[in-house]
């Protein structure tokens, strides 16, 4: 099985069959990657935070957890995580996050302007882009306050998370190209896919 490499601050696309497991890897550890599923045959259905989350009753998404669509079926299903935080809260970095919250910082087009760019060969929109399933990423809830903060990933090099398509899906994944999400530095993302 091939290991494909997405590079610092950037994003790809592609599709994974049902039955299909993708495994996301972050190689050195302490890495964000925005990871974005549409239904192959309607780009209308896609990945719903909000059902997931719903349905899930949790906001700490780990292995047994599928992530569903804005239709309430199931697009993905964590088979293996060795890390057990990532965000489903928080939409891609983008241009704006950048003028935000890093004005001191050139701006970058970050996850979102990422992703647009490497689906749109498959007719995805901008304005389509939903919240993403954004692996390793560590943001805790105040219980009091409900504040969020967005604190270094906890994950190690090495560490992945699989996920097994429920139906054919065209996928989005970025190496999150924010400093806050990172732990302040960009690395690349790995993935792969295991036919099933």
């Amino acid at each position: 099985m091939d290991t494909h490499v997405i590079p610092e601050r950037s994003g790809t696309a592609f599709e994974l069959a049902k039955g299909d497991t993708l495994v996301v890897i972050d190689p050195r550890g302490e890495q964000v990657a925005d990871l974005l599923a549409f239904n192959a045959a309607d780009l209308g259905e896609v990945i719903s935070s909000g059902r997931t989350l719903d349905y899930a009753e949790t906001i700490r998404l780990t292995t047994g957890h599928s992530l569903y669509s804005n239709r309430s079926n199931a697009m993905l299903e964590i088979v293996s995580d060795s890390v057990g935080r990532h965000d489903f809260l928080l939409t891609p970095c983008s241009v704006d996050t950048f003028h935000h919250f890093y004005p001191d910082l050139p701006p970058h087009r970050g996850c979102f302007g990422n992703l647009a760019e490497a689906l749109a060969p498959y007719g995805v929109k901008p304005d389509a882009i939903p919240v993403a399933f954004n692996c390793f990423m560590n943001v805790p809830v105040d219980g009091e306050t409900g504040k969020l903060r967005v604190l270094p990933p906890i994950s190690k090099a090495g560490d992945h998370i699989a996920l097994r398509a429920a139906m054919d899906l065209v996928i989005g994944l970025t190496a999150c190209s924010a400093p806050d999400s990172n732990g302040g530095s960009f690395k690349p993302i790995h993935y792969r896919i295991e036919r099933g």
